[in-house]
């Protein structure tokens, strides 16, 4: 290259920087479509919050966005993310503190695409990737229901703790564009309506992946819908580990029918568990309010996607537990009178250890939890369960819990394998005991 020709390259590279720059400014400032954006906003009627109400429920909205001791939606919940913490937002109709002076498509904006009505992007704890998939009409109905149906706090949101510069915002348009859904779910050709329905809920509203399909690098859902194996496929999160919900026989719903897991979903029991762990949350304030053809076609859907033999393992069969193994004599005396002597469990609300997907998973996270913190209490149908799973971090060492979880995850043919002595030292440090109260919020 010649010197006359060095500064006319210098500078065609600095005008091509410069463009790259100006697109990237424009991409990660610019205002996200809404269907809703040219149309005014038309009067809302009860039908509309009604059914508003309803798909809150499904999204279980009140979990994140309310306290067991404050005003529904108010907020507050904090959250802690790799970054640092943050905390739900306001999202009542009080015009300061909440959404009460968004416009439809404001509201669209914030719910399906993670921006504010001043540009700013919200952090995908709030689970917008799936919720991308809303239908335009679900998405009337919430703003129906967050704008008629609940009451305004003027309450201020929260500062979050993430420092600077983590706490830019901008990056978050580019990880939008890598890893959120990018349309409403459209239903699947050579799907029927019951399977199309119940995909829907747990790829869009419910937004089950959030919780059971496991994280990549930059935090974000391997997969956001069936078409890939990892979508539900199990994942550790927030000292439990979500179980796969595909069709792996020993670790996820492989020996459940359709009738098991609506029935599930809806008392929060069947015969091979009870709901515990973060799931209780979302029994106790969601899915038990959901219809009987709702949850029938969860499970339809669920019950079509295939498990993985190499990742599952072979399928369970019962074996008779070694009465001198290490671990037995404490599970006859702490466990053995609920869940049985064999593992078998004694009824619905005593579950089977035997087989069971939290003692066949390899990850030993839930099994440590609940032994050490006890069972969150579940309230189904209003009623306070009868049983709970209590805590044994006061009655047990360290290296009891490992020994006695150990025994119960190897014997009666589990596979989860032995857990070591310092996992439990470790969730002992960083966990708490579950709540006695029976928790169930508001959602007016």
């Amino acid at each position: 290259m010649t010197a006359r020709r060095l500064p006319r390259t210098l500078g065609l590279l600095a005008m091509l920087c410069l463009l790259l720059a100006a697109g990237l400014a424009w991409y990660v400032t610019r205002t996200p479509p809404s269907p809703f954006a040219a149309q005014a906003d038309a009067p809302v009627d009860e039908q509309w919050v009604r059914r508003g109400e309803y798909v809150a429920r499904v999204a279980d909205c009140v979990a994140c966005h309310s306290l067991p001791d404050g005003k529904p939606f108010a907020g507050g919940l904090k959250m802690d993310t790799p970054l640092g913490g943050i905390f739900a937002t306001n999202i009542t109709p009080d015009r300061e503190h909440g959404i009460g002076a968004y416009s439809l498509a404001d509201f669209d904006r914030a719910v399906r695409h993670g921006v504010t009505p001043d540009g700013r992007r919200l952090y995908p704890a709030m689970p917008y990737p799936s919720y991308a998939k809303l239908s335009d009409d679900d998405v009337r109905a919430l703003y129906a229901f967050f704008s008629k149906g609940v009451a305004p706090v003027a309450q201020a949101n929260a500062p979050g703790e993430i420092p600077w510069p983590l706490n830019l915002r901008w990056p978050i348009a580019l990880w939008n564009g890598l890893f959120s859904a990018s349309a409403p779910y459209a239903d699947k050709a050579g799907e029927d309506a019951l399977w199309n329905r119940g995909a829907y809920i747990v790829e869009g509203p419910g937004h089950c992946g959030s919780c059971h399909t496991p994280r990549g690098l930059a935090f974000n859902e391997k997969a956001l819908d069936g078409s890939r194996p990892t979508f539900l496929s199990g994942a550790l999160l927030d000292g439990w580990y979500a179980p796969s919900l595909r069709a792996d026989p020993n670790t996820g719903l492989g020996r459940w029918s359709e009738e098991e897991i609506a029935r599930f979903l809806k008392t929060g029991r069947n015969q091979h568990a009870v709901v515990f762990g973060s799931m209780t949350e979302a029994f106790n304030n969601s899915t038990q309010f959901m219809s009987d053809e709702d949850l029938a076609a969860i499970a339809r859907y669920l019950k079509s996607l295939p498990g993985d033999p190499r990742r599952d393992g072979p399928p369970w069969q019962y074996q008779q537990a070694r009465a001198d193994a290490p671990g037995a004599q404490t599970y006859a005396l702490r466990c053995a009178s609920c869940h049985g002597a064999d593992g078998r469990g004694q009824g619905e609300w005593m579950p089977p250890l035997a087989g069971a997907s939290s003692s066949m998973a390899r990850e030993h996270a839930s099994s440590i939890n609940i032994t050490l913190n006890g069972a969150q209490r579940v309230v189904a149908a209003g009623v306070p369960d009868a049983y709970r799973m209590p805590a044994f971090r006061e009655q047990l060492s360290d290296r009891e819990i490992a020994e006695v979880l150990s025994f119960v995850r190897t014997a009666w043919g589990n596979q989860g394998g032995a857990v070591e002595l310092g996992a439990v030292k470790e969730l002992r440090e960083k966990t708490d005991p579950a709540s006695p109260s029976p928790i169930v919020l508001r959602m007016r």
